[in-house]
């Protein structure tokens, strides 16, 4: 899902047409609210993570990597 996401950000930076990608996302996200009612009527009852706290769990990304900038020196 991710990855979908991230092809449509692409997309529209680029000025493109994201029409695909965007369709698969919404696919996506359909089958996934299926698969949470289905979880739910089977008796699933746990909070479930929202958006907040999927960026509240991802990794803060490094801005330069010293690393990999001695190795291109």
């Amino acid at each position: 899902m991710a990855d979908v996401e991230a092809s449509v950000r692409d997309l529209v930076e680029r000025d493109h047409d994201c029409t695909e990608r965007a369709l698969a996302q919404m696919d996506l996200r359909r089958k996934i609210n299926l698969l949470i009612d289905e979880w739910r009527a089977a008796g699933g009852s746990d909070v479930l993570p929202d958006v907040r706290d999927r960026v509240r769990l991802r990794p803060v990304k490094a801005v330069g990597n010293p690393v990999h900038a001695i190795g291109r020196r």
